[in-house]
């Protein structure tokens, strides 16, 4: 399982509290998970949307360093919890998904 780097876990998941008006960067790890030959190769973070929502979470742009995948997030509204799913495939056309939440 990747490293989610300064991440909170309780029993439903991985998440991080984030103010409304903080624009930060957000970094998924996969070196763990990938074999010495493989590497990233595309990489898609989205959020869920929640009704309603006047100021919702914006994924701002993301990219790939290494083997991590780094998404800029901006947005959101106090009190309400999001899901950011970050897909990834690799040079050797494997597939996997992994999801956080911000509070």
């Amino acid at each position: 399982m990747p490293d989610i780097s300064g991440f909170k876990r309780d029993q439903t998941g991985y998440w991080i509290p984030k103010d409304p008006g903080a624009y930060l960067t957000y970094t998924v790890d996969w070196d763990d998970w990938l074999t010495a030959s493989d590497g990233l190769a595309t990489s898609a973070f989205t959020t869920s949307t929640v009704s309603g929502d006047a100021t919702p979470l914006v994924i701002e742009a993301s990219t790939i360093i290494s083997d991590q995948a780094v998404a800029e997030i901006s947005g959101g509204t106090a009190g309400t919890i999001y899901t950011v799913t970050n897909t990834v495939t690799t040079n050797n056309s494997l597939t996997d998904v992994r999801r956080f939440k911000i509070k």
